[in-house]
């Protein structure tokens, strides 16, 4: 089979001046994207910022033959993200590839955690992923043609002690794909999310040497590579991290019918059979999930 290449294709990337990020800008402008980096350039809690680490990233793709223009909006301004579609149109006229990866920690238990820290991580993940895609969308559409890529994280989809509101960000962006790959698959636009597990900034003082070796991020490109590419699927959660690579879908067991008149007793009672995990199924709408309880309830 032919290389991926994405000759003509325009991409922006956020958060990319550093870790994940960078990588994935790195090899989509290897493989002939005219790519957009963005990075804000604060600490890995959001504080602070400059756009020097976007244009390291810029340098390093001219040095090979790239193209590429920096870009240092906060995914979070609302101002900063129409810029940052400006730029590129007015650069290159067009944009297919969307990465949304910028990304900030601000880690404590929930206890002891405050709202304005749980608002902060969700503004930058979650709605910092609505928002370019949102400036992005109507141009993708008019194109017949866009790919999006979010970023999860396997804490959420299956937590972290410490991290609710990554959590809850990161679980949302799944949401978002869900809904968006939907909405986007007559207009051409397929949109996929990757869960990476890597050795980051946010990883550092967490992972031993040994370990971070093994989780590069530029391990997880590849994965990210194909998703951006014309022949990626739609809807798909690509978990990646040290080489491996799998899928993770979200599954509903087919459950017990209880009947209109049901008791929490009765719950109780047919716990087994509701939870009994043989011939779950991982439904493409949440019409087919409503359509087994209308299904159910036909036939008593």
């Amino acid at each position: 089979m032919a290389d991926l290449g994405f000759e003509g294709r325009v991409a922006v990337v956020t958060g990319a001046g550093g870790g994940l990020g960078r990588h994935h800008a790195l090899e989509l402008a290897r493989r002939g994207a005219r790519v957009l980096v963005n990075d804000l350039g604060g600490a890995v809690d959001g504080s602070g910022g400059g756009s020097d680490a976007a244009h390291a990233v810029v340098e390093e793709i001219r040095a090979f033959g790239g193209e590429a223009i920096a870009n240092g909006s906060s995914v979070t301004d609302d101002a900063g993200v129409l810029r940052m579609i400006q730029d590129v149109m007015t650069a290159w006229g067009r944009l297919d590839i969307l990465v949304a990866n910028a990304g900030i920690l601000r880690d404590r238990s929930f206890a002891k955690m405050d709202v304005a820290d749980f608002q902060l991580v969700l503004d930058v993940h979650l709605m910092g992923t609505v928002k370019p895609a949102k400036a992005a969308w109507e141009i993708m559409r008019g194109q017949n043609y866009g790919r999006i890529v979010v970023t999860t994280s396997a804490t959420g989809l299956y937590g972290n002690f410490g991290q609710a509101n990554y959590g809850a960000a990161k679980l949302g962006v799944v949401g978002l794909m869900n809904t968006l790959r939907l909405e986007g698959a007559k207009h051409g636009i397929r949109v996929n999310t990757i869960c990476p597990v890597a050795a980051t900034r946010m990883t550092e003082g967490i992972l031993p040497p040994p370990v971070a070796d093994m989780l590069k991020p530029e391990y997880v490109t590849p994965g990210v590579v194909f998703l951006c590419s014309e022949d990626a699927p739609d809807g798909v959660i690509l978990t990646a991290g040290a080489g491996a690579f799998a899928v993770a879908r979200i599954v509903e067991t087919p459950g017990a019918w209880l009947g209109p008149d049901a008791t929490a007793e009765a719950v109780r009672e047919r716990w087994s059979a509701i939870s009994d995990a043989a011939g779950q199924t991982a439904y493409g709408g949440g019409g087919e999930q409503a359509l087994k309880f209308f299904q159910a309830a036909q036939r008593g």
